[in-house]
């Protein structure tokens, strides 16, 4: 039996000998080279985190005190030395979740994986079990040092600092990235903590030397020592921390497990907050994961263990389609700029940041900073395009309505894996965008069906320059192009009745996005149940055009398909416009709940929200 079976709990990590734990630690990486090899997720981030999970659970005793992580990406060794040693079914329905995920374990406390909320979230959970007379009862944030470029962190750090007595115990995981090499100001000061020790070579030679000199040399070195604040502000600046009231300790080597532990003894005794400084390599122990230098294995999907190389290539991505038409039109257009919040590769701009890297800027995990220098950089007579994961965008909405909307600036977001994103789970899925952006006047926005439509919305979203224009697309291939078979005004009709194909119909399928396919298949079962069916494609679905009102007055009913929580999104925009119009067409939309949906496949996700074509038939077909 290998030493990790004998791990069902943190009891059994504080019983094993120090001498053993060199050899779990390879037994884990082992683990989870060989799993998520199997299922895919985040190998990277987990590799590097081994020896300091094992010291965390050996200090601390969860779930009396608590570890919140940020983000939960980093969890894995964190399920496994807690008793959940089957990933067989990691981030499919059924198995383990990626991140944390409290129906799985009590030792685990924060689902939610959006970066830099960690320390605020242990600020609350430390002050209230003091509150409640348990001040024993510690609370450790491990936050990134990529996560820590988020203002949110900062604006938490600003309360936990100012509070002395808070049993709270920050620990700084700094590998040098998110899901690439951290950047900004922080992590320069980072980088210095991590390589100059100068000052400690110093004190070293004048406690070791000063000491031997006869009558003036302890006098000597108590100087020297008094003045050790200011050489650290000059060599190392650690001082940065403890200006702001935070006792620091570290830099500390992440990978020597009894260096970390002792490091977090000594802040759990020091009886306030303090801030551990551990140092670690990302994807460290696994030789293709090293080598990769674009994200070190970040997040993988299914690949060979053996070589890291993926198992199957699932041909042009929609980000693909995106990032290529970027490259082209900054050759155009000087005026073109990119920004992102941490994710250059994830959202496709690392083929415009080589051409263009004057033009690009990186804010690290900084939504609500970077949606707001966009408006900047468009009254500076730019054009921004800000990309980011779907979800993220819920980050900056006031940015999004009072600095750029409210200021009619042109500037464009492309948000990457909207809808269904499958096994990342709920704090994941992109199904907010298009309802929250629908209320803010003087917004448009685009949902391409398909890799050429991507390109084409692009386009004229950078000719936009009077207020914020929006593209959303999916996660996953683009697979193939979907053509119209005519265009009314700006709206591409994708199926017609065979008779008539201009007359009226029973109903008009409106697909918006990645769900045209949904809706031709739809269209397909009615045509065969003898109906008569319209399938349109608004292309660009915000604000709800008068071609689509028009189009949507010459039918029965209209069915409106979106993968977007349904209530106030596209579907309730239209029924308004028609109201408006004074059309009493009714309007039928098939959307997300209002729920929240834990990780599976994107079919399965769609098929639990009665999102597919046999679902809405069944549905709709009743109705018409």
């Amino acid at each position: 039996m290998s030493v990790l079976d004998t791990i069902r709990g943190p009891s059994d990590l504080k019983a094993l000998p120090a001498e053993q734990l060199p050899g779990l630690a390879e037994e884990i990486r082992g683990f989870l080279v060989e799993q998520v090899s199997r299922t895919g997720g985040h190998l990277g981030p987990n590799l590097g985190v081994v020896e300091l999970t094992i010291a965390l659970h050996r200090v601390f005793s969860t779930p009396a005190d608590t570890i919140v992580f940020d983000t939960g990406h980093q969890s894995y060794v964190h399920k496994l030395l807690t008793g959940r040693h089957d990933f067989t079914g990691l981030r499919t329905k059924g198995g383990l979740s990626g991140y944390p995920n409290r129906s799985e374990s009590e030792h685990d406390v924060v689902e939610n994986s959006h970066a830099s909320t960690s320390l605020s979230w242990a600020t609350g959970i430390a002050s209230g079990r003091r509150i409640a007379g348990e001040p024993q009862r510690y609370t450790v944030a491990v936050i990134g040092d990529g996560a820590l470029t988020g203002g949110m962190a900062w604006e938490a750090i600003n309360n936990i600092a100012a509070d002395k007595d808070l049993p709270l115990i920050i620990v700084v995981n700094d590998n040098e990235r998110s899901y690439a090499p951290t950047a900004g100001g922080l992590a320069n000061r980072l980088a210095t903590l991590r390589t100059a020790r100068s000052y400690e070579r110093v004190l070293d030679w004048g406690k070791n030397t000063l000491n031997r000199t006869p009558v003036v040399g302890k006098a000597m070195y108590d100087a020297l020592h008094g003045v050790k604040k200011g050489i650290k502000d000059i060599v190392a600046p650690q001082g940065m921390f403890e200006d702001l009231g935070l006792k620091y300790l570290g830099p500390v080597d992440g990978h020597d497990e009894q260096a970390v532990e002792s490091a977090l003894r000594r802040a759990r005794a020091f009886g306030g907050p303090v801030l551990v400084h551990v140092i670690t390599q990302k994807g460290r122990g696994y030789t293709p994961a090293l080598r990769d230098e674009a994200d070190q294995f970040h997040s993988v999907g299914v690949i060979n263990p053996e070589t890291g190389l993926p198992i199957e290539i699932n041909g042009r991505s929609w980000t693909d389609e995106f990032g290529e038409e970027m490259v082209r039109l900054g050759a155009t257009r000087p005026d073109l700029v990119a920004i992102t919040a941490a994710m250059m590769i994830p959202v496709g701009l690392k083929g415009f940041a080589d051409a263009y890297p004057e033009r690009t800027f990186d804010v690290g995990i900084a939504e609500q900073h970077a949606v707001t220098m966009a408006a900047g950089l468009a009254y500076a007579g730019l054009h921004p395009v800000v990309a980011v994961y779907a979800t993220f965008l819920n980050r900056a909405f006031d940015q999004l309505l009072m600095d750029c909307a409210l200021h009619r600036a042109g500037v464009t977001f492309v948000l990457d894996r909207s809808g269904v994103t499958g096994p990342d789970g709920a704090s994941h899925h992109g199904m907010w965008d298009m309802a929250i952006t629908s209320i803010v006047p003087g917004l448009r926005l685009a949902a391409p069906r398909d890799g050429d439509q991507v390109s084409a919305a692009l386009r004229v979203a950078v000719g936009i320059d009077d207020g914020p224009s929006v593209i959303r697309f999916p996660k996953g291939a683009a697979g193939t192009s979907i053509d119209a078979v005519r265009q009314v005004g700006t709206l591409d009709v994708l199926a017609d009745p065979d008779t008539d194909p201009e007359g009226d119909v029973d109903v008009l399928l409106v697909g918006l996005g990645s769900m045209a396919g949904t809706a031709l298949t739809v269209g397909e079962k009615l045509t065969a149940g003898g109906r008569r069916v319209r399938v349109a494609d608004p292309g660009w679905a915000l604000p709800v055009s008068a071609d689509l009102v028009g189009l949507a007055g010459r039918a029965g009913a209209v069915a409106v398909i979106e993968d977007n929580v349904s209530p106030g999104a596209v579907g309730s925009q239209l029924g308004r416009a028609l109201a408006d119009a004074g059309l009493t067409v009714p309007v039928h939309g098939y959307g997300l709940p209002k729920a929240f949906f834990d990780h599976a496949t994107r079919g399965q996700v769609l098929d639990a929200a009665r999102l597919t074509p046999d679902h809405i038939v069944a549905d709709l077909e009743p109705r018409l």
